[in-house]
C-alpha cells in the first residue's frame, strides 16, 4: 500500500446520497479475491447503459475527470453490505480519498485498511467541493493527512477527523498486519523474554 501524506488532485463529483456498496461494485464482481479487474466494475450500472455503451453524462466516463484521485460524494457514502471489494474497486480506479458528510462505519474501516482515506466534512464544505468540481474540473484541492486538512484553491482549509491508529497506518502505507510486522523484532524479543521467566 502506498503511503498517503499530502494528496493534491482534481475532483470527481458524485453528488448522489446513500451510495451503497452494491452501486459501487455490483455483486457479480465479488467472486474475485484480489483487486485485478475491479476498476472495470466500479459504478458499472451507472457508467454503462444496458447495451454496454458508456453513459457520457456520468462523471467517471468524462475525459476531464480521468486521473483525478479525489471523489466528492453525497451524504452517507458506502452504506449497505460490508463488502471490502468496494474500496478495492475505488482504489483500483486510482482514487486515494473520498470526501462526504458521512460514511457507513464498515465502509470507512475497510477503506482505511486499503489505503483509501474517507474525509468527513460539513455540508457547506461538501457543496463547495462539488460545485468546484463541476465549475472548474481542472481545479485541484489538497488533502494533508499529517495535519488533517482539506484545502481549496482560494486558501480555505477545513479540518477533518481520523482516528490516530488509522492515520498512522495510512501515513506509513501499511494495513494492520503490516503495522504488526514492522514490530516483529520487538514482538519476538517480548515473547522470548516471557519464555525465559
Amino acid at each position: 500500500m502506498k503511503p498517503l501524506r499530502i494528496l493534491q488532485s482534481r475532483i470527481i463529483p458524485l453528488p448522489n446520497n446513500d451510495v451503497d456498496t452494491d452501486q459501487i461494485i455490483p455483486a457479480r464482481y465479488l467472486k474475485v479475491t484480489d483487486k485485478a479487474g475491479l476498476a472495470e466494475g466500479l459504478f458499472y450500472e451507472w457508467r454503462y447503459a444496458p447495451d454496454g455503451k458508456p453513459r457520457p453524462d456520468f462523471a467517471f466516463n468524462q475525459p476531464v475527470y480521468q486521473g483525478a484521485q479525489i471523489l466528492a460524494a453525497g451524504d452517507n457514502f458506502g452504506c449497505g453490505s460490508s463488502r471490502e471489494h468496494a474500496p478495492w474497486a475505488l482504489t483500483a480506479w486510482g482514487l486515494r480519498a473520498v470526501v462526504s458528510t458521512s460514511f457507513a462505519d464498515i465502509f470507512c474501516s475497510n477503506a482505511m485498511k486499503n489505503g483509501l482515506l474517507p474525509v468527513v466534512v460539513d455540508q457547506q464544505t461538501q457543496q463547495k467541493l462539488l460545485k468546484l468540481a463541476v465549475s472548474d474540473p481542472q481545479a485541484e484541492v489538497t488533502i494533508n493527512l499529517e495535519v488533517q486538512t482539506l484545502s481549496f484553491p482560494d486558501g480555505l482549509a477545513v479540518s477533518f477527523p481520523i482516528d490516530p491508529f488509522s492515520k498512522l497506518c495510512l501515513l506509513d502505507g501499511v494495513d494492520q498486519m503490516g503495522y504488526l510486522l514492522k514490530h516483529a523484532a520487538q514482538i519476538t524479543a517480548f515473547e522470548q523474554s516471557r519464555g525465559a521467566s
